[in-house]
């Protein structure tokens, strides 16, 4: 299961406390303090792994906290410092506040970052011994390890995001394109989750592919269930919008799509973006000559005709999409 989404409470460690104690060996008359210190609370340390793709874990459990540290002991003896507390998660996972501040983004593998610092170890009584009180009966309790209410949101990681209305061929061309396997059927809304596909490209080289649920018009404003995943396109270096040749108006089309992600994200409107028609197998050749010549010098984008289940200028987009990238500077 695909999750990208999750709220949690972290708990640093407590300090342990300080101990008050006195020498009582034989043949040392009138010991002086013995307390030692506590130990200090460990931290709570986040660390990407490349392994992971999902933030599934955080749905069942919702608090972690750090062990605290040992209380001192007589003779000396500090206590023992707790154990720091790892999480794992994705690459491409951002740590925010409950203000929405974003305190760390995780863009590469085995990245680290303390959420929360564990509590001070308190001070036993041999700490407090003077010329004037040389048998102190007081120790430090330890601190408090810091706690925070954090969001985690995943990000994919990807080259090139899809983007298009539902059925408008996204999921088509991601699994003639690559190896993913995304559900396809000729129903609104078949992608309920992002698909990420690696693309094999000349000379041994790839780039990778992302396909998010299918926008529409007030997508920003939270309606159907693209907004949930825009995120996943942001990190993007390049934006195939993605229009169905036998839309109503290719034009609409294109402006609710731009819009949507404008409103969203400032972000998303400074992508370098590619046109996509699909599904040109559906209409004459006669028709398809009228398209072209009816959008010819209306946008500024480039705009590629395909058709991903018949095959058509695939090899073409493949290659736009490939130059795009490596001329890209986002």
């Amino acid at each position: 299961m695909f999750i990208d989404y999750a709220e949690i409470f972290i708990k640093a460690g407590k300090g342990g406390d300080g101990a008050v104690a006195f020498r009582r060996e034989k043949y040392v008359p009138k010991g002086g303090p013995s307390g030692g210190n506590g130990g200090k609370g460990g931290d709570v340390v986040f660390v990407s792994n490349s392994n992971l793709n999902t933030l599934l874990d955080f749905r069942y459990k919702k608090k972690y906290q750090a062990q605290n540290g040992e209380n001192g002991a007589k003779s000396l003896k500090d206590g023992k410092s707790g154990d720091n507390l790892i999480i794992k998660v994705p690459v491409g996972t951002i740590i925010k506040d409950k203000n929405n501040q974003i305190l760390f983004d995780f863009e590469n593998d085995q990245m680290s970052f303390t959420v929360a610092k564990g509590g001070k170890g308190g001070k036993g009584n041999s700490n407090f011994a003077t010329s004037t009180n040389q048998t102190p009966r007081y120790a430090e309790p330890g601190r408090a390890g810091e706690e925070i209410e954090i969001i985690l949101e995943l990000k994919l990681i990807a080259n090139v995001g899809l983007v298009g209305f539902p059925n408008a061929g996204k999921s088509t061309l991601i699994s003639k394109i690559s190896s993913a396997k995304p559900k396809i059927a000729n129903y609104p809304f078949t992608t309920l989750k992002p698909n990420l596909g690696i693309v094999k490209y000349k000379d041994m080289q790839t780039y990778t592919v992302a396909d998010i649920p299918g926008i529409i018009e007030g997508a920003h404003l939270g309606k159907g269930l693209g907004h949930e995943f825009l995120r996943h396109i942001e990190r993007t270096k390049l934006l195939l919008m993605i229009i169905d040749v036998s839309t109503v108006s290719i034009k609409k089309d294109y402006k609710i799509l731009i819009s949507e992600l404008n409103n969203y994200s400032a972000i998303l409107s400074k992508k370098d973006k590619i046109i996509g028609i699909s599904k040109i197998d559906l209409i004459t050749n006669k028709e398809l000559q009228k398209i072209k010549n009816n959008l010819k010098n209306v946008f500024k984008e480039e705009i590629i005709y395909f058709s991903a289940v018949a095959g058509i200028n695939i090899e073409i987009l493949k290659n736009k999409l490939w130059t795009c990238l490596n001329r890209s500077t986002d």
